[in-house]
């Protein structure tokens, strides 16, 4: 299994980066997890938009699917240059109806309904859901694939059910919007100590930290988080790459 971060910063981008995108691939298949504002211009530096196999969104804010939109249109306009594509299957849940319903684009991409309470398969990956704490509807995924386990926490403010969930994964993306001391219940975003301790208790095997505030030395998160986990940790940046066989 391979992850690549392409984009990891909350809210907004910034200048030549991009909201929360991150690239699964195993055995020749590509599973987009969140379309944030310019992972499309950042993921065309690792595969072309026509290889993407399936798109899965944890949420419908805009940080997490800005993109959608235009990827669609990506999708029309490799169609009328020659390109035979199948429709692109885009999985989100129909808590948002209106913005579900946004997901089908003509036949060029298709929305695709999970239910959080049952896992899905989409090509050689399992993906298993858990609610997050946040104001609107939102789903962590464990994403299961060749015996590798990977735990994307998507927007969430600290709950336990988070050490469970993700029980000895390999990887744990963990979103870290703020500092140590902030308080994250009320707005739904976890802190570097809450990060370090749910990695520590769930004893996972590398805890990257993503979802990054606009503010601050971000490299304080990672010191703050270490002083609760010992495992490796790393701050995400465009292009990284985590990759088990």
């Amino acid at each position: 299994m391979k992850v690549t971060v392409v984009g990891y910063w909350g809210g907004f981008p910034k200048v030549k980066e991009a909201t929360s995108g991150y690239l699964f691939q195993e055995d020749g298949y590509n599973l987009l997890v969140d379309c944030g504002s310019g992972v499309l211009s950042q993921l065309q530096s690792y595969i072309e938009i026509e290889q993407i196999d399936a798109v899965i969104l944890s949420h419908y804010h805009h940080d997490h699917i800005a993109d959608i939109g235009p990827l669609q249109f990506a999708r029309l306009v490799k169609s009328h240059t020659g390109e035979s594509l199948p429709a692109l299957p885009i999985y989100g849940h129909r808590f948002n109806e209106e913005e579900f319903q946004r997901l089908t684009y003509k036949d060029y991409t298709q929305g695709e309904e999970y239910n959080p309470a049952l896992p899905i398969q989409t090509g050689p990956f399992k993906v298993t859901f858990l609610q997050t704490k946040h104001p609107v509807p939102c789903y962590a995924m464990a994403i299961e694939g060749n015996n590798r386990k990977v735990v994307y926490t998507a927007d969430s403010a600290y709950q336990k059910s988070f050490i469970s969930f993700s029980h000895g994964a390999d990887l744990l993306l963990c979103e870290c919007n703020l500092y140590k001391g902030m308080d994250g219940a009320k707005i739904g975003h976890m802190t570097s100590a809450e990060a370090g301790k749910l990695a520590s208790e769930s004893q996972v095997r590398k805890l990257i930290l993503t979802h990054l505030p606009h503010f601050g030395e971000t490299r304080q998160l990672v010191t703050e988080a270490r002083e609760y986990y010992n495992g490796d940790i790393e701050l995400a940046s465009s292009g990284l790459i985590w990759e088990k066989d």
